[in-house]
């Protein structure tokens, strides 16, 4: 078992990678902001994992040793990120529906997210070093 398989820092990675891909979708959203009939899209990961966490499950977790154990309690398998486009409205006389100052505000929310992620991750990765015998 690796040190580094744990749920709390497989769901770090996931959120890490669902906020990359959801930077790269507000810069898309940006970079046609002039394209007519261009209909935003958004990425939705926080939503898919919130119903997977609310899903009736035991509210008790088996220790598995070996990852050929059978999941007793809460699945350990992270929901998929997936990009969503918004069809439905119309901002523009063009058709097109990016707001320029609401994606870039959702850009900087996705930063400060995607910071703090990464300064959890770092602060683990200390803890795990001081506890192994690093400096």
């Amino acid at each position: 078992m690796s040190l580094l398989d744990k749920p709390s820092w497989n769901m770090m990675e996931r959120s890490l990678d669902a906020s990359t891909l959801r930077q790269k979708v507000a810069a898309n959203n940006i970079a046609n902001v002039d394209t007519p009939n261009f209909k935003r899209s958004d990425v939705a990961f926080e939503e898919l994992l919130q119903g997977q966490m609310n899903a009736n499950t035991p509210s008790i977790d088996g220790y598995r040793t070996d990852p050929r154990h059978f999941v007793i309690g809460k699945s350990t398998k992270l929901p998929d990120t997936e990009i969503k486009s918004d069809n439905s409205t119309a901002i523009n006389n063009n058709l097109n529906n990016v707001d320029m100052d609401y994606e870039m505000s959702l850009m900087a929310k996705n930063q400060l997210k995607y910071n703090t992620m990464i300064q959890q991750m770092n602060s683990d990765f200390k803890k795990l070093r001081t506890v192994i015998g690093g400096r």
